[in-house]
């Protein structure tokens, strides 16, 4: 399965918010790379509210938004100025399970019970 991560930086022309919209799949294994965006945007403009929606996102782990929101929380170099928002869709969406690819003609009948 391909884990892409896609993500678009709004920024307010007023400096007051800058949103980070993700697409795409936020794994266990992908969502470190995201945490740098967000510290970036952090320091863009100060203060700013930074939010983070993954509402748009097909497939979203929740060990993922886990380890994000553990990250916010123990970030050394935050001074409060810039609060971060996370977004997350209601019931985390998960990958959809792939059709039962078997051909069941295929398969030998089950023998009658004697």
């Amino acid at each position: 399965m391909d884990h892409k991560l896609s993500v678009l930086v709004q920024i307010d022309l007023n400096g007051t918010y800058v949103r980070l919209t993700v697409t795409g799949c936020l794994t266990e294994a992908n969502q470190h790379v995201l945490y740098p965006l967000i510290r970036r945007a952090r320091t863009l403009i100060t203060p700013v509210a930074v939010s983070v929606d993954l509402t748009a996102a097909g497939h979203v782990e929740p060990t993922a938004v886990d380890l994000l929101r553990w990250a916010f929380d123990h970030d050394e170099t935050r001074d409060g100025s810039s609060p971060v928002e996370l977004l997350v869709p209601h019931g985390l969406p998960g990958h959809r399970s792939a059709p039962d690819r078997t051909d069941r003609r295929l398969e030998a009948p089950e023998p009658w019970a004697a």
